[in-house]
């Protein structure tokens, strides 16, 4: 089974259609170009301010890109709202921009929040040209995570860029700060109202002829207030009794507007106020929708009765007429219904559920089924909804559909399983295992085996985690002898399951615990995949995944020989060549074993094969880290040339603070910086790309970008900057046996290496660079290759004189003591022995025990 596609509503990011006869509110344009010079725009004002029309006026008329998100309830939710943002830019953005979001739209769901903001901002500095963001309604979102990440998006929005707030309601976030700036623009309901002249204006719009008098009388009881205008000159479209309607304008805008409504609807035919009262239901919608809820053939012809009416119908796009009424007006319409009948409230809404659900918009049919009482249906179109809201990551409203429908029926044992996953994906374990443990007494239950025959495979996965999270291996054999028999059926939501949507390297992921490596996780991770191949899953997602994860771990501690065994096991899986988060780690891993081994040519063939099926699939975002990969094998090969122009392609800045996500392009861009001698600039973007990094903890990643800046410092001639920098490289690979990030990097690092050795011994009465071992760093030294340098000419000096003990050392050579018997004269280890004999060879100019005894004797060193 494949997820589809996140489903989204097109008419929330499009920009409303503008009537033809709207009043020109000069004054109130001109505020908003004033205050396009700052950076945002605030108007609030309650319902029926003309809030979002005059938004709509000012971006139909000005000659500026306008991205426009319609808000509601359901977008409290981090990753929906940032998908409708990114989605927003795509839909009114330059060409240029389409194609780069694109990318930025696929990582919504499968990587940090600040990365993808950090990389939505990038992309927008790159543009030119000015484009506007609109948040409508914006009173609809109350989740302090979406003010928050918001706040950091306006603080660092490019300077030709601007965002515009409709709310009904002060915005839930402070912005004194962008005020005392002069970089925001606040208008207010005292603006909005219309003004003596714009009544006037209006009326005359509206083709209603009132007297000075009448015309007087309305201003002063509106008291500019649009809907009011609006609702009055529905009413007084017949001419009838003015003076009775106008003296019904007293109390609150909501008591008028309920009056004028009822106004309004008196005056209809039986048949469009039933069409109202049915329709009301619905928050958006089309003919077709209408139609299908209600047994009818004539919802367009209503609709368009409606709009001739000018009865507060919005249209939402002038392509695929979907429309919604006004909020005041379907709030009426809905209050109306409910207190008329509740058994036809519920029956709508029942009808509107099966309607969407038709349509494939499970997410809205869940939401009336859920509010027409019909519980059981909302949990049944939740278990089907459940691999949509996974893929989109939209699990903050999932979990509230799930807990809603269980505030009211049980929970089958699949909803409980799916609701664990969610809490689990969202890092609550706390909630997860509570979740498991209500599903651990349905197994006790002997009548509901047959239900929860088809959930071991789910059982096994949420078992694992939650005890591997916290380190109760021992009590997973239990669970998995104890409860697993047999082939294990497989549950589509975890046997599919995507674990990796954007990292280069599945150990990046927090699947791949994030660079953590240890003889702890190969033992389990070994027995995971002994567990589930015995079981049947070995051709799975989980299974496929865990055992790249092995593979990726053994190339980093240099058994080349386990690793390239798991990379062709993985490369034979047609599920694997068809997952671009799998396939990708897998020949990236497999270019490095060449690349190695000096077999470039295979390397970028490994590569290449990954940038096909990318293509293939259409996942675009994967060519970044793959083109940044193809750069790094260019520079092994001292091809700067081709490494600057592959690096080229991925519109890179040394003036933009990389986003968290772009680790390894940054990274790859900041050697050939180094390269090109721009030592300076490569500094800056490590630094950058550190600092967005070390949030996440992730070892692997913190490694490498200290390993790099070690060797940035080092050629720059920063010797004691290098070294610290390495240490810290250095303390994190010894905590997880970290090879090959250090050998990787060739003879420059083995340089540094034997400094870093050097000043160890120098510094050994200081803890600075205790904590790593004489045994580690001599295993290290140990595993580059030996190079073949010639035999040093008669006499040349020496780089560095040699210790008392390092000439004894060599003494011992000398007479032919292998390390272990020079270790135990000298009471060290043998990997301490290592490193002195490096020191030793370093100082000779050579690389071998026997070029060191005949290096020392033309020296006549050992006389």
């Amino acid at each position: 089974m494949l997820f589809s596609e996140p489903i989204l509503l097109k008419t929330k990011i499009r920009l409303p259609v503008v009537k033809e006869n709207l009043v020109h509110r000069e004054r109130l344009l001109g505020s908003l170009e004033h205050g396009m010079k700052g950076r945002l725009i605030t108007i609030c004002a309650p319902a029926g301010s003309g809030k979002s029309t005059l938004i709509a006026q000012w971006a139909h008329l000005a000659s500026i890109r306008t991205a426009w998100v319609s808000l509601d309830e359901r977008d409290n939710d981090t990753v929906r709202f940032w998908r409708y943002v990114v989605n927003a830019y795509i839909e009114s953005g330059p060409p240029s921009l389409v194609e780069s979001l694109s990318v930025v739209a696929a990582l919504v769901a499968g990587t940090t929040l600040n990365a993808v903001i950090d990389t939505l901002l990038n992309e927008l500095t790159a543009v030119q040209e000015p484009i506007t963001l609109v948040l409508d309604d914006y009173h609809h979102l109350q989740l302090e995570d979406i003010h928050s990440s918001l706040t950091y998006f306006i603080e660092y929005l490019p300077a030709h860029h601007r965002i515009i707030i409709a709310s009904r309601g002060e915005i839930s976030f402070d912005a004194a700060k962008w005020l005392a700036r002069g970089e925001r623009t606040d208008i207010g309901m005292q603006q909005l109202q219309f003004t003596q002249e714009e009544t006037h204006q209006f009326c005359k719009a509206a083709g209603i002829v009132l007297e000075q008098r009448h015309a007087n009388k309305l201003f002063e009881k509106t008291e500019g207030w649009i809907v009011g205008l609006q609702l009055a000159s529905i009413s007084l479209q017949a001419q009838q009794d003015i003076d009775r309607i106008i003296v019904g304008f007293d109390g609150s805008n909501d008591k008028v507007s309920s009056y004028l409504f009822q106004e309004v609807l008196d005056k209809l035919p039986s048949e469009l106020t039933d069409f109202l009262l049915q329709t009301c239901v619905f928050d958006r919608m089309d003919a077709e929708v209408c139609d299908q809820a209600f047994s009818r053939s004539d919802s367009r012809d209503m609709l368009e009765k409606l709009r001739a009416l000018n009865l507060f119908v919005i249209r939402l796009d002038d392509r695929n007429g979907w429309v919604r009424y006004h909020s005041l007006f379907a709030e009426f319409l809905r209050n109306r219904l409910r207190s008329r009948s509740r058994k036809l409230w519920l029956d709508y809404h029942h009808a509107a559920s099966q309607a969407f659900a038709e349509r494939g918009m499970l997410d809205k049919a869940i939401d009336h089924a859920i509010t027409s009482e019909r519980y059981n249906e909302a949990a049944e179109r939740l278990e089907a909804y459940i691999p949509d809201a996974l893929k989109q990551g939209e699990l903050t409203s999932l979990l509230e559909r799930i807990q809603l429908v269980a505030a009211h029926v049980p929970l089958t044992a699949r909803l409980l399983m799916y609701q664990a996953f969610a809490f689990m994906l969202m890092g609550q374990m706390h909630f997860s295992a509570e979740t498991v443990e209500k599903l651990e007494l349905k197994y006790e239950q002997s009548e509901l085996a047959e239900e929860l025959e088809p959930l071991k495979g789910g059982m096994l996965f949420l078992q694992s985690n939650l005890l591997f999270y916290t380190g109760r291996y021992e009590q997973w054999d239990s669970f998995v002898g104890y409860r697993l028999h047999g082939v294990l059926p497989e549950d589509p939501i975890f046997y599919n399951f995507n674990y990796n949507m954007i990292e280069p390297l599945v150990r990046r992921t927090a699947f791949g615990l994030k660079g953590v490596l240890s003889a702890d996780t190969e033992r389990i991770g070994q027995r995971f995949v002994s567990v589930l191949e015995r079981h049947g899953w070995g051709h799975s997602l989980i299974n496929l995944y865990v055992v790249q994860a092995l593979c990726e771990g053994y190339y980093e501690w240099n058994r080349l020989s386990d690793s390239l065994q798991l990379v062709r096991k993985i490369e034979q899986s047609d599920r694997a060549r068809q997952t671009a988060g799998l396939f990708v780690p897998n020949r990236i891993t497999l270019a490095r074993i060449h690349a190695a081994s000096g077999h470039f040519l295979q390397a970028h063939e490994a590569i290449d094969e990954a940038v096909q099926l990318a293509e293939q699939l259409g996942e675009y975002h994967w060519l970044y880290p793959l083109r940044a990969n193809r750069a790094h094998l260019y520079l092994k090969e001292d091809n700067l040339a081709e490494a600057k122009a592959e690096i080229s392609q991925l519109r890179l800045s040394d003036r933009i603070q990389p986003a968290s996500n772009r680790w390894s392009e940054y990274t790859v861009y900041a050697r050939i910086l180094t390269a090109q001698g721009k030592m300076g600039e490569a500094m800056r973007q490590l630094d950058w790309i550190k600092a967005a990094t070390e949030q996440e903890h992730c070892f692997l990643v913190l490694a490498e970008i200290s390993i790099v800046q070690a060797l940035a410092e080092f050629q720059r001639g920063n010797r004691g900057a290098a070294i610290q920098q390495l240490h810290e490289a250095l303390v994190i690979g010894e905590s997880n046996g970290y090879i090959r990030s250090f050998v990787d990097e060739g003879p420059l690092m083995k340089k540094l290496l034997l400094s870093y050795v050097d000043q160890r011994h120098r510094d050994s009465g200081h803890d600075t660079l205790q904590y790593v071992t004489l045994d580690y760093l001599a295993k290290l030294l140990d595993c580059f290759p030996e190079q073949e340098i010639s035999a040093p000419q008669a006499m040349t000096p020496l780089v560095e004189s040699l210790t008392e003990q390092e000439s004894y050392i060599l003494q011992l050579l000398a007479q032919g003591a292998p390390n272990r018997q020079i270790a135990a004269k000298l009471a060290l280890t043998e990997g301490t022995v290592k490193v002195y004999l490096s020191r030793v060879y370093a100082k000779l100019g050579v690389s071998s025990r026997t070029q060191a005894l005949a290096a020392a004797r033309q020296l006549n060193w050992m006389d």
